[in-house]
């Protein structure tokens, strides 16, 4: 399997076009150990051809132009031949319009994620009025159990596991999320066994959700904020990052003695917040983070199982 990350960050990205946080300025000042993000997305492919998308970033055409294996080779095309979303949250959809000219678009999401996004947020409504009807739903069950297939990768499967984060600020559901607002995604080689694990949101770790991780080859992580306080001490937000349905990397209950404890997959951390210390690579948080054997996503990075 072949995995492309398109975006490392998360909502906003870095620069974010409002933030002078110590990463945003150290960004535009020219610095060399802070990276510019667009916001979190990947893509895995079978045969390097055809790709499976996961979410659409509102970067999504940036990150296609920095993707030149999804660059058409006939005169209209698209190398993107489904999309799967995690969730409804803004900065893993919008992009879906700026993809309007492909409709129709194969899209796998779960029955709560398709009711968002037809009312609350009604991106499939509107992309009705583009070519076959704008997208074409195919339903993922979150019960960790039943497997879904996508025709291009036939060599794989599909688990879809529920998470506890949160629902989107836009929607009713907000701070009362429902099972399958949320979802980790796995993809299994069906002859070799490997296993990539993605979530790019995760607010409480569950038994089942650990146990998903220990199988892992490749665990995909969130690593938004380095403290639950990050975004009330830099006075970005009056939220802790697990009332926004983070867990964070650092204390007693943090990502990172969690990942201390896995020994089989490569640990890689994605959605990460402008505001992470670890996005600067002079700082002590990202040593720290490097000496545990965790390594943290970029926009460009190339993973293969």
């Amino acid at each position: 399997m072949k995995i492309q990350v398109l975006g490392s960050g998360a909502g906003g990205g870095l620069p974010q076009f409002n933030c002078n946080c110590d990463n945003c300025k150290a960004y535009r000042a020219g610095s060399k150990t802070v990276k510019r993000r667009t916001q979190s997305s990947i893509t895995v492919s079978e045969d390097g051809v055809n790709w499976v998308l996961f979410n659409t970033s509102p970067d999504i055409l940036e990150q296609i132009h920095n993707s030149p294996f999804l660059h058409p080779s006939e005169l209209r095309e698209t190398k993107i031949k489904a999309i799967i979303f995690n969730d409804g949250q803004i900065d893993h959809t919008t992009g879906l319009l700026m993809l309007r000219e492909g409709c129709p678009h194969e899209v796998y999401c779960t029955k709560e994620v398709n009711e968002e996004l037809s009312t609350s947020f009604p991106l499939f409504k509107m992309l009705e009025h583009w070519g076959g009807g704008g997208t074409k739903w195919n339903e993922i069950l979150p019960d960790s159990t039943t497997k879904f297939e996508i025709p291009v990768m036939p060599s794989y499967e599909f688990y879809a596991h529920a998470l506890i984060s949160n629902a989107p600020p836009y929607s009713k559901y907000r701070d009362i999320p429902r099972k399958g607002d949320n979802i980790g995604i796995t993809v299994v080689n069906k002859n070799t066994g490997k296993r990539l694990f993605y979530l790019p949101g995760l607010g409480v770790l569950e038994d089942h959700v650990f146990e998903e991780m220990k199988k892992a080859d490749v665990l995909l992580i969130e690593g938004t904020l380095w403290t639950n306080d990050e975004m009330i001490k830099g006075k970005f937000s009056n939220k802790l990052g697990t009332d926004m349905g983070h867990i964070p990397l650092n204390g007693e209950h943090g990502l990172i003695k969690v990942l201390d404890t896995l020994e089989k997959p490569r640990k890689i951390l994605i959605h990460i917040n402008n505001t992470n210390p670890i996005l600067d690579e002079a700082n002590d948080e990202y040593k720290e983070l490097i000496s545990h054997g965790i390594e943290v996503s970029y926009d460009g990075m190339s993973i293969e199982i």
